[in-house]
């Protein structure tokens, strides 16, 4: 249902100068109030205990001087999101829900490393600026956990998203994600030319035990902590070495259309995290790689947008579908690609 998965602070300390060395576990234990040493051993197994801003085991020992963190998967309730004067293109809205279109390198929501500036503040400023004392408006304190996101995607990801307005809508639409009866298409452009015209990916995700940033495709036995994930994806136009697709996702996993196309050799154009910034196919030449380079200058980030939504209103019932164009920096991007020829440099 979620997206994209944020890590929030819980607790934070440095370990004192005269300290001896100590499992973390038992450190923690004797520090954190009301915390079990079972439950903070379960914690840095699922790798949300870090040390100097790496995830450790339960076991590691303790030292003078170490920052500890215990992070969560989850907004702390203690959270207080402050309004912020951030723009907002709003598709739809309504008194049970809103669409609306996010621009690439908007964090959606307060966590780990991201505390202000994101998605939800600007919709606190954007709720608190309404007239509330206008008759039939209804008040919306978007530090509810009631109401709000019912989906996320990535802070460098592009285009809708749905916010519930009501707990009542919230729970109808998380349900509609949850039962996978949403319609979602992504557009992304990818390495390589891809020859077929369409395929399906399958492969359960769960984090990268390497790097707790990034996601990886695991086997259910090897991890019985990742998720099950079902990409489509079809053709819409292919390039010299670069592919335009749409993907309809099945289920909605973090980083899922990102991990999904690397799986099968086609990582997204752009993509940091992922390979994707890097000259993987196309020419030898230094005016190729310039040609790249000015490529990942028009659009800096990895190219996937959240092109429609589709889903049943919770409260009429009626089916809605919402369908957005491609940012400025996308479409000037596949345009530098459509008039791109080989011969042309050489």
């Amino acid at each position: 249902m979620i997206e994209d998965e944020e890590l929030w602070e819980r607790w934070r300390c440095e370990v004192d100068k005269g300290q001896t060395p100590m499992r973390i576990d038992k450190y923690l234990a004797e520090h954190m109030s009301g915390t079990s040493r079972n439950r903070i051993q379960n914690a840095a197994d699922a790798g949300n205990v870090w040390v100097n801003g790496k995830a450790v085991n339960s076991n590691y020992k303790v030292k003078p001087g170490d920052v500890i963190q215990v992070l969560l998967d989850h907004e702390p309730h203690d959270y207080t999101i402050e309004p912020e004067n951030i723009p907002l293109e709003v598709v739809y809205e309504d008194d049970d829900l809103m669409v609306i279109n996010k621009p690439a390198g908007l964090v959606v929501h307060p966590g780990h490393g991201n505390y202000e500036h994101t998605l939800l503040n600007a919709l606190a400023y954007y709720f608190g600026s309404i007239d509330r004392f206008a008759e039939g408006v209804r008040s919306i304190d978007i530090n509810d956990p009631n109401i709000g996101l019912v989906h996320r995607i990535d802070k460098d990801t592009s285009g809708l998203l749905l916010i519930a307005k009501t707990p009542e809508a919230k729970t109808h639409l998380a349900m509609q994600f949850f039962e996978h009866t949403t319609e979602r298409t992504y557009n992304a452009l990818v390495w390589g030319t891809i020859a077929e015209d369409n395929g399906t990916i399958t492969g359960a995700l769960g984090r990268d035990l390497r790097d707790r940033t990034m996601y990886r495709i695991w086997d259910i036995e090897e991890n019985p902590n990742a998720k099950e994930a079902v990409t489509h994806w079809r053709v819409l136009e292919r390039f010299p070495y670069v592919t335009l697709v749409e993907c309809r996702l099945e289920t909605g996993r973090t980083h899922q259309i990102r991990v999904h196309m690397k799986s099968i050799g086609h990582p997204l154009f752009a993509d940091e995290k992922y390979g994707g910034m890097e000259v993987l196919k196309g020419l030898p030449t230094q005016k190729y790689k310039q040609y790249i380079q000015n490529c990942f200058a028009l659009c800096p980030r990895q190219v996937l947008h959240a092109k429609t939504l589709g889903f049943t209103h919770p409260r009429t019932g009626e089916r809605m579908f919402f369908d957005s164009q491609w940012p400025e920096d996308m479409s000037n991007l596949i345009e530098k690609w459509r008039n791109y020829v080989p011969n042309s440099l050489g």
